[in-house]
């Protein structure tokens, strides 16, 4: 039986109610516009840690204790000048800001070209590699690499700032990290099984 897409005639018209089930997709996108408002916070936050991060390295004393209130870090003595452990903290806190943003990239990109319309990306040279193979089961496994990554990044802030934080947080937020480790696996390996499920049952 031939498709009616590829011989050329119109479609027929959406009766009403599957016409409004479908068009109600587009009740996502104020999600999606208030993820780049969030996105915009980021941006703001990513701009004030730096500028005092820059103004510490040159001598200012309230944006140093500024940066040592916004990444918790204490110690038995003040803290005068920027040293080594404050600055890893600090650039740290700045990459899982740029790495939250990545996520929220493919949130809004992905989720939007996947579940309410297409863009129209194609053979635009700004294109993602990503996006021109995503789907709902892609999208999965890069999400979940993705909060890997992060988590990853605050285990590290952790372990560096321990003194800070009993051994039941640690223990906590190590066993959590574990926890998003495994499920990506899960995931990708459920995407595996499916993917070959897929392929060896191709639709005639």
């Amino acid at each position: 039986m031939s498709d009616p897409n590829l011989t050329g005639r119109p479609a027929s018209p959406m009766r009403p109610l599957p016409s409004l089930i479908f068009a109600s997709r587009w009740l996502q996108l104020p999600l999606y516009l208030g993820l780049i408002a969030a996105q915009a916070v980021y941006v703001f936050h990513f701009w004030v840690e730096l500028v005092h991060l820059l103004h510490a390295a040159f001598g200012s004393q309230e944006a140093l204790q500024s940066l040592i209130t916004s990444i918790g870090y204490k110690t038995g003595t003040p803290i005068v000048t920027l040293n080594e452990t404050v600055i890893m903290l600090v650039v740290l806190a700045l990459i899982d800001v740029v790495m939250i943003s990545n996520l929220l990239i493919m949130v809004i990109v992905g989720g939007y070209e996947t579940f309410v319309s297409r863009m129209g990306l194609q053979d635009h040279p700004d294109q993602p590699e990503w996006l021109s193979h995503v789907n709902a089961s892609v999208l999965k496994v890069k999400l979940a690499t993705a909060i890997i990554g992060i988590s990853s990044i605050h285990l590290l802030k952790t372990f560096i700032n321990a003194d800070n934080y009993s051994d039941r947080v640690l223990i906590a937020q190590t066993a959590i990290h574990i926890t998003f480790l495994l499920s990506a696996v899960a995931i990708a390996y459920t995407d595996k099984i499916m993917s070959g499920i897929a392929s060896s049952n191709p639709k005639h």
